[in-house]
């Protein structure tokens, strides 16, 4: 009897051992990361664009916003810390890298999730040499949208800087050069990453899918109808009073940190009311296709969502969207025919430093800068039940946080080697105090802020220092009057960089 109770007993607590575990692998939840390329601040709907963008106003609406979020201002080297956790320093950034430390894909996947990817890589190897089941995309830089390879039969050369890599799972291309004149890249990353959905929405691990989009980056592509839909409202408007009605509506919204001030036009620049008559249809197609570029951009992040709904996995997965820096203000026509539309694979366009101005607004300055116009990104996070609907914080972010904050959504172990911290305690509203400082280097850029203070500079200038709670928009150099905060702040700078992050230094 007394034996029969004791097995008893102990298969009851076998139950609910089992019970307890698949509860918690239940818990866990699927996780998609969004990130765009190129795009400002202020270009979607929820950050005070008027960009149609309602999947990700969506988003915004049953989510967070972050009113202080970080990337590294340029695209390599924002993908080194996002893939890693580390400072890009300590791990390299370049098209050609083999990351120091392990991705995210790697260590979600030891942490038993499927771990799925589309979209831009920017390093060596491949996502599928790094953590990734599954990867479809381009593996370098930017490419041509219409045809990242060579002429196809009856058309003419893509315009494009150079041949990029691209890869399909462990097969690599180079050219890539798609059969179908209708393909797209936006459209291409989002069919494979639906694809993904659909063939493992029976599993019970739990997924990670990665999309790195291309857009908004040059060069300037999109179908003739998706320009036509913004087509003579930036002529009819120009980027003086754009920037002004944005900043109006991020008021409005709530979206930027108290004190902010717009910030001037860029110096240099010239007023709209100066553009010549005969030249402001050409600077208004160029912003008109950048607008249909993250309107379509928004279009197919409505497909994932959709699917999410279809297969029954939207209420389990946390969503987060940001942008790898500001808007770009490379101003050049690389077209191989003089004259070719951006439906066109022979056109080549860039968006303009004046619109890039507009796009980053309120801030100054631009991608590979270290000015907030290069460096700060609109993030949204969502995750129903989890995130109390409309919400905005004030805690500040940066890309080295994912990481963390992907190990902590697993289960996983945070190691100490990490330089960000867990985003979760926020994302449930909970005040969390983040480490400091935050550092930036890219070129003849460097930046660094610690708590409120931050001190940056660019090129042969010398450092400017900023209270970001009474100025956000850096537009009063305090330099002169806190000297002792400058020679603190930049020794901190100087022993970061000189620092090369030794991966076992710090493991827990």
């Amino acid at each position: 009897m007394r034996f029969s109770l004791i097995l008893c007993v102990l298969a009851c607590t076998s139950v609910a051992l089992i019970s307890d575990a698949k509860a918690a692998e239940a818990k866990r939840p699927n996780i998609v990361l969004i990130m765009c390329d190129d795009m400002g601040f202020s270009d979607i709907g929820c950050y005070g664009g008027e960009i149609e963008t309602p999947n990700l106003d969506k988003l915004a609406t049953g989510g967070m916003r972050f009113r202080t979020f970080y990337n590294n201002a340029k695209c390599e080297h924002t993908r080194a810390s996002l893939l890693t956790g580390r400072w890009w320093h300590h791990v390299g950034a370049s098209a050609s890298v083999v990351y120091k430390a392990p991705t995210f894909g790697e260590r979600m996947r030891e942490a038993g999730y499927r771990t799925l990817m589309v979209g831009k890589w920017h390093a060596g190897q491949t996502p599928y040499q790094r953590g990734f089941d599954r990867y479809y995309g381009l593996t370098d830089g930017c490419c041509n949208f219409w045809n990242p390879g060579h002429a196809r039969p009856g058309e003419p050369e893509p315009a494009k800087k150079t041949v990029r890599r691209w890869a399909i799972d462990g097969q690599e291309f180079k050219p890539f050069t798609p059969d179908s004149k209708d393909f797209y890249t936006t459209d291409a990353f989002t069919d494979y990453a639906v694809d993904y959905l659909e063939a493992y929405k029976d599993e019970e691990q739990p997924f990670l899918l990665y999309v790195a989009y291309t857009a908004p980056h040059y060069p300037l592509h999109a179908s003739e109808e998706d320009i036509a839909k913004y087509r003579g409202k930036y002529g009819g408007i120009g980027w003086d009073k754009l920037r002004e009605k944005r900043f109006a509506q991020q008021q409005k919204l709530g979206v930027l940190p108290a004190n902010v001030a717009l910030s001037p036009r860029d110096t240099g620049l010239p007023a709209w009311s100066d553009i010549a008559e005969d030249d402001r249809d050409w600077w208004d197609l160029r912003m008109a296709t950048y607008a249909a570029m993250i309107d379509r951009m928004d279009r197919n992040i409505g497909r994932i969502l959709d699917k999410l709904e279809a297969i029954g996995k939207a209420d389990d997965t946390v969503i987060f969207f940001l942008s790898d820096n500001g808007a770009c203000d490379e101003s050049s026509d690389r077209s191989t025919v003089k004259g070719s539309m951006p439906w066109e694979v022979t056109s080549y366009l860039t968006q303009g430093r004046p619109w890039a101005n507009a796009s980053n607004t309120p801030y100054r300055k631009y991608k590979t800068t270290d000015y907030e116009g290069g460096t700060r990104t609109p993030m949204i996070a969502w995750w129903p039940g989890q995130i109390k609907a409309g919400t905005i914080t004030d805690q500040p972010g940066h890309l080295v946080d994912f990481m963390p904050t992907m190990l902590n959504l697993a289960g996983a172990k945070v190691t100490g080697e990490l330089a960000g911290h867990s985003l979760v305690e926020t994302l449930s509203g909970s005040s969390n105090e983040r480490p400091w400082p935050i550092y930036w280097q890219f070129g003849k850029a460097q930046a660094v802020r610690d708590h409120n203070w931050k001190l940056v500079k660019l090129g042969k200038g010398g450092w400017e220092l900023y209270d970001l709670s009474q100025d956000p928009t850096e537009l009063n150099d305090l330099a002169q009057d806190h000297p002792e905060k400058v020679k603190q702040l930049n020794a901190k700078w100087q022993a970061w960089w000189q620092d090369k992050g030794e991966l076992v230094r710090g493991m827990q």
